[in-house]
């Protein structure tokens, strides 16, 4: 994520290297590479101009700390600017009425079924929210048998009517079906088409009218860049949008459209979808964002998404089990599935300061923790419960069974005992989060 654009920038940084103090020439020269760098990440041009005018007056404008290098002024000043440009605060969803109805618009392909259902799985889960999905989509078949599929894999209630063609009358129907059943929250996923058409507009126009949600977000493909920015001002000025969806961030190495929708279409970025699993969702947090842009990492980010994976009875459970020194192969397991859901394991390591500047060139996902894995599956229940019991003849067994080498079984039960002392020493909740930690260490 703004993979190249944070390279960019760091380098231009580097320009006031050395210097002993900001003027207006080493600063024009400074932010002639920042805009370059912006151009680069498709961020529009005059977002681009407008930015570096306004770091240009307020570089100029201070004053200059002697504990302070140029270099780190500009950074800080870059950083402020960045978050103002996004939005500078997150937003909330307008949530107050029961029930509170969402409305999703986009395009075809940005994600916008998809991220119906993992909207509907964030509000229910952080939220304690009881959402009801509303398949809206009457032109695609599929889109509703889409969010049919998705509605069971994360247990939320779907209201779809087969062979409707009317989504006005399904979807006012959903509005009586959720009073009646008490669901606080619709989400209704609309008909998406190739491009802006007349057709389109016109028809979530008459929907939007006829339901008056309280928040009508745009679902927008990140990578599509200036094309993204573009499909936004043409919803927004014809449908009047009150937010926007950023879809496939992860895999956005410039970050154009980040950068530009909140000034552009004047609406704020209110989500971004960080992955392909249904948790793979965070609140857009422009000051955050800034962070990861200049390499400084996103730390609240990353312990929000283990908060998210914490089980109080899962981690009472498992203190007992340390405290008697009972933890074994099955609650690794499970612990790196924790992990897992956290999302893409790369994408967290850009969440620590440094980290993820480290291991730029690395190419790692979640697959390192696949090997473990492995291993451990291919243990017997009764290996996996009492991992001291693994001689030589069981790790041949397993490493065969695995596909591995005998060497590959021994580092991690060498990882697995160094782990489980210090599981011990850390007991209870503080140590299950630094034993993940440590797991994500190890899978890195």
């Amino acid at each position: 994520m703004f993979e190249n654009l944070s390279e960019r920038l760091d380098r231009s940084f580097k320009i006031l290297k050395g210097e002993g103090k900001i003027t207006e020439i080493n600063v024009a020269e400074t932010l002639k590479d920042v805009r370059r760098a912006l151009l680069d990440a498709d961020v529009n041009y005059k977002v681009a101009k407008t930015f570096t005018d306004s770091v240009k007056t307020k570089a100029l404008g201070m004053n200059v700390l002697t504990a302070i290098k140029p270099g780190q002024l500009m950074i800080k000043v870059v950083h402020d600017e960045l978050a103002a440009l996004m939005g500078g605060n997150a937003r909330e969803l307008n949530l107050e009425n029961r029930p509170a109805i969402i409305l999703m618009a986009g395009l075809n392909g940005a994600g916008k079924t998809t991220f119906s259902g993992k909207l509907a799985l964030m509000l229910k889960k952080q939220k304690h929210r009881r959402p009801l999905l509303v398949a809206c989509d009457t032109f695609r078949p599929a889109a509703m048998e889409q969010l049919r599929v998705l509605a069971e894999q994360i247990e939320v209630p779907i209201y779809m009517e087969e062979g409707a063609t009317d989504p006005i009358s399904v979807a006012q129907n959903a509005i009586r079906e959720a009073k009646a059943k008490s669901y606080d929250t619709i989400i209704v996923d609309t008909a998406g088409r190739q491009s802006i058409d007349e057709e389109l507009m016109h028809q979530i126009k008459q929907l939007k009218n006829s339901i008056n949600p309280d928040n009508t977000l745009l679902v927008v493909d990140a990578m599509t860049g200036q094309d993204a920015v573009n499909t936004a001002k043409e919803f927004n000025d014809r449908l009047e949008i009150d937010g926007v969806i950023l879809t496939k961030l992860d895999g956005d190495t410039r970050g154009g459209a980040a950068i530009s929708v909140r000034t552009v279409v004047d609406k704020p970025i209110m989500f971004i979808g960080t992955g392909e699993k249904m948790e793979a969702i965070d609140v857009f947090h422009p000051d955050r964002m800034a962070d990861r842009i200049l390499g400084m990492g996103d730390v609240v980010s990353f312990v929000e998404r283990a908060q998210q994976q914490f089980d109080e009875e899962e981690a009472l459970r498992l203190s007992k089990k340390i405290a008697k020194n009972k933890f074994d192969f099955n609650d690794f397991r499970r612990q790196i599935e924790q992990i897992k859901k956290m999302g893409n394991v790369k994408d967290l390591a850009g969440m620590i300061p440094g980290l993820g500047k480290a291991i730029k060139d690395v190419d790692v996902d979640n697959s390192a923790f696949d090997s473990i894995v492995t291993i451990i599956d291919s243990m017997t229940p009764y290996e996996r419960e009492n991992p001291d019991c693994l001689d030589m003849g069981r790790k041949k067994r397993i490493a065969k069974g695995s596909g591995r080498k005998i060497d590959d079984v021994n580092r991690l039960l060498k990882q697995f005992e160094q782990l489980r002392k210090m599981m011990k020493m850390m007991n209870g909740s503080k140590g299950k989060m630094l034993m993940n930690a440590a797991m994500a260490k190890m899978g890195l």
